[in-house]
């Protein structure tokens, strides 16, 4: 966000230097990235967090520096001349959703001349990275940078009936945006109307049906608010981003619709010409007074360490737009954030605003207090052991998303479909679902070490998975992964041929159950897990339940990873396995006598699993 320096003088008297001005900024929260020279113009340039959309504007930034400052805040002038005509004979509103446009305001301005903008506006919208379209597509970009606003204009004379339809776009509709590009329609968003089609994506990009041109004459001036969420679903579907989107997002004042509307029309009619019909139509959802936040001082000095009197609590607040009032008998404030603050809403938000205006460099370091030494979470001796122990064995251990291909996981999971959770809202398209199993992480992991030669390969990986089991949120489960591939002892002399197998991968599992303290784990065949290879897959139980599996990769599954060698993975309820009984560690003495070994030589069938004959 760039802010003119010259420009803000207009809002707030600064009498600081530029420099100065953007090191007081930063210190109270608002960080300046830069502050560069243009002729004249200084800009300084703010690196915003996103929940910060009352200062996306010059008069944001200037409430900001007037309560830094103790200077006055000026509002900018919006005298309307209106004419007997009135807008509501003229044009009419209609929202079919107020849930995603709580409130739509639209003035009427005949008589207008389209034509270049004088210098100092050109001047103004470069200085800030805007280029120049028209006056009156100018004049909506200058209010929009100067209040936060964002405005659009329309051709009256194109809209059919001259009326406008707040309603969400039909499946399949199209609309060619200013930009000139046709773009398809989905239920669900948001667009403005007119009798026939649509003219606009509300609160994004207007359409080429109904912009202004040279032949312009009449002009709709819209002023609205919309829904952030439904803005930020259809600017990122269609892939648009806008000034008008970018604050819409975010959210912008529900009550400085109006006011943004006055002062744009003003500089119409001052540098356009023409005659503000009378009125403005104003169609919107009934106001809701917000509730007062409490601001206790001892709570403000608990989680700060500053002190701070009551008075200059409330002015700072006060200067920042709340209304506040006085609690004597608890030591605080009650406090009506302003429309434009939709950030806060509880105390610890107060809190902030005014320890930050105080200044952060106030705050001082200090150890918190403590009674007692702590402890180790839940199961993390165990986590310690099972690092210890694979490290000890040439693993690494590997940290992978829990968000996952759907496809994948689908392939490797042993949960039923029912079970599988979507995200509604996913950061990437390709990792769209919550993981069931961490085996997705750790073979995407080993094809790309593959993929970049390193063909030998011990990885482990402990991580939640998810399941949906109908309640209000999903099971969690701690998983243990495992996965070998490559040579046995890559690094042996003599040996470094020989490849790791099935029974490296057994005995790995057998050696971390052991280390944990836990009885022996049991190994029975199966052939029920389809990603498996058939004969070299095992599910492994502990006290009669099972806990997991190992096994070698199917070879159609493996193909599908592009692996042209052999992989051995397995997976373990880590949860149950933790959670499970331990033996207890008993001292012996050692034996008085030499020990005595016997060498036994038994003849078995080969199906007699080895289990049996140590039982």
């Amino acid at each position: 966000m760039k802010i003119n320096y010259h420009w803000l003088k207009e809002f707030v008297d600064v009498e600081l230097s530029p420099r100065m001005l953007a090191s007081q900024l930063t210190m109270a929260g608002l960080a300046v990235d830069s502050v560069a020279e243009q002729g004249d113009d200084v800009v300084l340039d703010f690196d915003l967090t996103s929940n910060r959309p009352d200062c996306l504007s010059h008069l944001g930034i200037a409430r900001e520096v007037a309560v830094l400052t103790g200077a006055r805040l000026r509002l900018p002038a919006a005298e309307l001349i209106e004419s007997t005509a009135r807008t509501d004979d003229v044009t009419s509103v209609e929202i079919d959703d107020p849930l995603l446009c709580p409130r739509y305001s639209a003035r009427i301005i005949r008589g207008v001349s389209i034509g270049p903008s004088p210098r100092w506006l050109v001047s103004r919208l470069e200085s800030v990275g805007m280029r120049s379209i028209n006056n009156v597509a100018d004049i909506t970009n200058l209010v929009l940078l100067e209040l936060g606003q964002p405005l659009h204009a329309f051709d009256l004379q194109r809209l059919s009936e001259r009326r406008v339809i707040v309603r969400r776009a039909g499946d399949g509709e199209r609309l060619t945006t200013l930009d000139g590009v046709e773009r398809e329609l989905s239920t669900g968003m948001l667009v403005i109307a007119d009798a026939d089609r649509a003219v606009a994506l509300a609160g994004i990009i207007g359409g080429a049906t109904s912009e202004i041109t040279d032949s312009t004459t009449d002009v709709l001036l819209e002023s609205a608010c919309f829904n952030p969420a439904s803005i930020r679903q259809t600017a990122k579907a269609l892939g648009i981003t806008t000034e008008a989107s970018y604050r819409f997002e975010r959210g912008v004042d529900i009550e400085g619709a109006v006011r943004a509307s006055d002062r744009a029309a003003a500089l119409i009619v001052e540098i356009a010409g023409g005659e503000v019909l009378s009125g403005v139509i104003d169609t919107r959802v009934p106001a809701v007074d917000r509730e007062p936040i409490v601001f206790r001082r001892a709570r403000y000095e608990y989680l700060t360490g500053l002190d701070v009197t009551l008075v200059a609590a409330a002015r700072i607040l006060n200067g920042l737009g709340l209304v506040v009032f006085e609690e004597p008998e608890t030591d605080g404030l009650r406090a009506v954030p302003p429309s434009w603050r939709i950030d806060l809403n509880i105390e610890e938000d107060l809190i902030e605003e005014v320890a930050r205006i105080s200044g952060y460099d106030r705050v001082r370091a200090a150890l918190p207090g403590g009674a007692g030494t702590g402890e180790y979470l839940r199961g993390e001796t165990g986590r310690r052991t099972t690092r210890r122990t694979l490290t000890g064995l040439g693993f690494d251990e590997a940290v992978s998303f829990s968000f996952v291909n759907g496809e994948e996981d689908r392939l490797l999971s042993r949960v039923p479909e029912s079970g599988r959770l979507q995200l509604q809202n996913p950061i990437d398209e390709t990792q769209s679902h919550m993981r069931t199993t961490v085996l997705v992480g750790l073979l995407d992991a080993t094809g790309r070490n593959i993929n970049r030669g390193t063909r030998s390969l011990r990885l482990f990986e402990m991580g939640k998975c998810f399941e949906d089991v109908g309640k209000e949120r999903p099971r969690e489960s701690e998983r243990l992964g495992i996965i070998m591939t490559g040579a046995r002892n890559e690094g042996h002399w003599q040996k470094a041929a020989e490849r790791a197998d099935f029974f490296d991968l057994k005995g790995t599992i057998e050696t971390l159950g052991e280390n944990l303290g836990k009885k022996p784990l049991e190994m029975r065949p199966t052939q029920a897990i389809g990603y498996l290879h058939p004969g070299r897959a095992a599910v492994i139980s502990l006290d009669g339940k099972e806990i997991g599996f190992l096994g070698q990769l199917h070879p159609r599954v493996a193909s599908l990873y592009k692996f042209k060698q052999a992989v051995y993975l397995a997976e373990v309820d880590f949860t149950m396995l933790l959670g499970s009984e331990s033996v207890e560690a008993r001292y012996r003495p050692l034996p008085r006598f030499p020990v005595v070994t016997r060498d036994l030589s038994v003849l078995v069938d080969e199906q007699v699993a080895f289990a049996e004959i140590e039982q």
